[in-house]
């Protein structure tokens, strides 16, 4: 445990109708169990917290004094949900509760589809910040001038902090422990809830999910997968659905969040990793399936991803 003595943060946890149970279950968890630490060691607790339960009529007073306001993922099923309740009474509050509290200096914390109140209130812009990786294209759209991280679990650009998908929240409340009550205490919570360290969304996206969501990039994956093979260049394939190479370029960072270079490379590990999975196929011929001449750049490419080697994904015999 660290040997610096922090002060007691006052936490206000914003639960807003329909959130994600889950999601706040975990926040107060982990919080409570930084407390809990904490007296063991007869040491103050780090957090003293109070949950907020937010209607249309939710005002920056009810939230208090606190210094940190922490807000757990909303049940959010689809982006055209989340697009139309954002322009609701519930949401719109929320979101200006939110940019005068941030105005008064309260730190801010967000995870999943509760990231976008934070950017409809401007309180993103100029800043790097992550989501869940579904609602990355809506995220794209509407805010262009927030510097979007999808690939990252938790982008914590203090003095606010987001996270991705709806148990990200677990590693968001580590990093909120570790920057009001040490890394070490933050150690200690993920060791004593047996939390692993998990830096990127990245194995966790689906890119089919994402490139569906226009027809010209899923037309490019179909292609892809149709021909993966076989080498080829991004030119022809930006031909294959009628678009300049700048033009595709642009379109699939806008979609899907990479270049088409990562695009290919993504479905094609993708395609590996099934391989690997489900078959006893030797790793030079699943390498050879999916487009890439030497097995040596399939595994660097797999070790890089997901830091383990091929073998660690083949079947238990």
């Amino acid at each position: 445990m660290d040997q610096v003595f922090f002060d007691m943060t006052k936490v206000a946890v914003l639960e807003l109708r329909g959130g994600m149970a889950s999601s706040a279950a975990i926040t107060h968890d982990v919080m409570a169990t930084a407390n809990r630490i904490s007296a063991m060691a007869k040491r103050r607790p780090p957090f003293e917290v109070a949950t907020i339960h937010a209607g249309p009529r939710l005002s920056r007073a009810a939230l208090g004094h606190a210094e940190l306001i922490i807000v757990p993922g909303l049940g959010i099923t689809s982006a055209d949900e989340l697009d139309t309740a954002l322009s609701g009474p519930l949401l719109q509050r929320a979101g200006k509760v939110l940019a005068e509290a941030g105005a008064a200096g309260a730190t801010l914390a967000a995870s999943c589809a509760s990231t976008f109140l934070l950017a409809e209130a401007g309180l993103l812009n100029g800043r790097p910040a992550t989501t869940t990786w579904w609602l990355a294209p809506l995220f794209r759209r509407r805010y262009p001038r927030v510097r979007l991280m999808v690939e990252q679990i938790v982008v914590a650009d203090w003095p606010i902090a987001t996270a991705g998908a709806a148990m990200a929240q677990m590693d968001l409340m580590l990093a909120v422990v570790a920057r009001f009550a040490g890394p070490s205490l933050s150690q200690a919570c993920a060791k004593y809830l047996l939390l692993d360290e998990r830096r990127s969304q990245a194995p966790f996206i689906a890119i089919t999910y994402l490139a569906g969501q226009d027809p010209r990039i899923a037309k490019a994956e179909q292609w892809v997968r149709e021909n993966i093979a076989r080498d080829f260049g991004m030119d022809e394939l930006a031909g294959v659905v009628a678009l300049t190479p700048r033009t595709f370029a642009r379109r699939m960072a806008g979609i899907c969040g990479v270049s088409p270079i990562q695009f290919v490379q993504r479905i094609r590990l993708e395609t590996a990793r099934y391989l690997l999975e489900t078959t006893r196929l030797p790793v030079e011929e699943i390498a050879r399936q999916v487009g890439y001449a030497e097995p040596s750049t399939l595994r660097r490419l797999i070790r890089r991803d997901t830091k383990h080697p091929p073998g660690h994904f083949r079947p238990i015999a």
